[in-house]
């Protein structure tokens, strides 16, 4: 039998407020444990929580950028149940009526196809705390610093189809928080983590199966490992004859599996029901308006933009905006490039993202700066190196030997100009390989490729490619 997998994703993002959502505690990350949380974060008697202007201002923010409802009127509800690391008894969180509902985000698959994935709301609410289970000699630690860090809770339609189409929809929510600066989605710290609903049924039913959801995921390599392995688990048990517990399941990296956290018939009865703490939540249309200008250019918009401005293809542009910080340095080299955007494009997509990559690194912590990738792609425009010498450029660079112009000049690199000297080489190349001259002229044209590799063998690679091939021709 052919299966459908169908997933939902809750992407918790915490929101990059100075102070609490309930509490002027602060939000910085590291402080030693229980030294950032107050009364109102404690649930201590007598104490009323009071509301972050701020972060409602980002959770609406985030609405107007998903084409999302941003609700005149939200309400506030208590989330009851019992947790070491949540002193109240209760988290506060929104219910029924939630600050943003009903958006969409699309999603780049491959070179040909985008999908949009619907976004049923988006909620605010308070962070627990942390329980700590190590080095306490088979006790358990708890620190409250994080209870009452503001969170903004994205929810998702099942729309996603496959552990790929999730992970690109996470990273794309990811890049949007960080574009709107609501999120520095620190995953490490905690700062932007997903719970997955997955469920799978036959190729071809409407109904939906009955579904587990894997609980905090903090990678992207995570979120793809654990829906690939829930997937085949739910598969093999179908198949094999049984059912499918609704349960929630925690991930085990480890052991690259999912394993059974609570049953749907240990699931908390949750008893929401409004604060009598917080009033309802009021904006106004012209609130709205207002933070609509404070939008900065969204990655949609200004993938957009490099398609029309700098002609690149849409799969290249989706790339390069994939994080505010690469289109910055994208446009930057650009602009020292004489405008050589393609070139430009190639170098970031290819050597330069591949070193990142390996080295572990965030594009604002890159050896080469945008100026110095457009000093060397200069230099392959004007001829003074090759582009198979610039990769040679490109790793000195990288290693911290200084800018292009003083990796050619150290290392003497300089592409060899001179047509006589050129010349001179390919006659003694020709000189001495009467066999395969005469197999070439017979027809075998494949061979102009041993003659080029001969010359640029003997020259070390310096030999500019373009006079290689013209006098090879002449005089083969």
């Amino acid at each position: 039998m052919q299966w459908e997998t169908v997933i939902g994703l809750e992407i918790h993002a915490q929101l990059a407020t100075k102070s609490k959502i309930f509490s002027a505690a602060s939000t910085a990350y590291g402080a030693q444990p229980n030294t950032q949380a107050c009364a109102v974060d404690l649930g201590l008697p007598g104490v009323l929580p009071v509301l972050n202007a701020e972060a409602v201002r980002m959770a609406a923010k985030f609405g107007l950028a998903v084409g999302a409802n941003v609700a005149l009127r939200s309400v506030f509800a208590r989330k009851n149940y019992f947790y070491p690391d949540l002193p109240k008894g209760y988290q506060i969180s929104q219910f029924e009526l939630p600050i943003v509902e009903t958006g969409m985000l699309d999603i780049q698959l491959d070179e040909d196809t985008v999908k949009r994935v619907g976004i049923t709301r988006a909620h605010l609410e308070e962070d627990a705390g942390k329980s700590l289970h190590e080095d306490f000699h088979g006790s358990t630690g708890v620190d409250l610093n994080r209870a009452g860090t503001p969170l903004l809770e994205i929810v998702s339609e099942p729309d996603i189809r496959s552990a790929v189409e999730a992970v690109a929809y996470m990273k794309k929510i990811h890049s949007l928080v960080r574009y709107l600066e609501i999120c520095d989605g620190n995953m490490q710290e905690g700062s932007f983590r997903c719970d997955a609903n997955v469920s799978v049924r036959p190729m071809g039913q409407s109904e939906l199966g009955t579904r587990t959801e894997i609980k905090n995921l903090n990678s992207f390599r995570f979120v793809e490992k654990a829906i690939n392995f829930e997937v085949e688990r739910q598969i093999e048990v179908i198949e094999n004859g049984g059912k499918i517990t609704q349960e929630t399941r925690l991930y085990d990296s480890n052991k690259n599996e999912t394993r059974p956290m609570r049953s749907k018939e240990e699931a908390f009865d949750y008893r929401y029901f409004p604060d009598p703490d917080l009033l309802p939540v009021e904006i106004d249309e012209a609130f709205l308006v207002e933070l609509k200008k404070t939008l900065p250019e969204l990655p949609d918009e200004k993938k957009a933009r490099f398609v029309s401005e700098h002609g690149l293809l849409p799969y290249d542009a989706g790339i390069l905006t994939s994080s505010r910080e690469l289109a910055n340095y994208f446009e930057e080299a650009v602009g020292h490039a004489n405008g050589d955007a393609k070139q430009v494009a190639n170098w970031i997509k290819g050597d330069l993202l591949a070193a990142l990559n390996k080295d572990n690194l965030d594009i604002i912590d890159s050896p080469v700066s945008a100026l110095m990738l457009a000093g060397m792609i200069a230099r392959i425009s004007d001829n003074t190196i090759s582009g198979k010498i610039a990769k040679q450029v490109f790793e000195a660079m990288w290693g911290g030997e200084g800018d292009a112009d003083a990796v050619i000049e150290s290392q003497g690199l300089k592409q060899i100009t001179d047509t006589g000297a050129i010349e001179k080489i390919v006659d003694e190349i020709i000189a001495n390989n009467p066999g395969q001259v005469e197999q070439y002229r017979g027809g075998k044209d494949k061979l102009f490729g041993f003659f080029v590799g001969q010359v640029m063998k003997e020259t070390k690679g310096k030999a500019s490619p373009a006079q290689v091939n013209e006098l090879l021709k002449k005089k083969l």
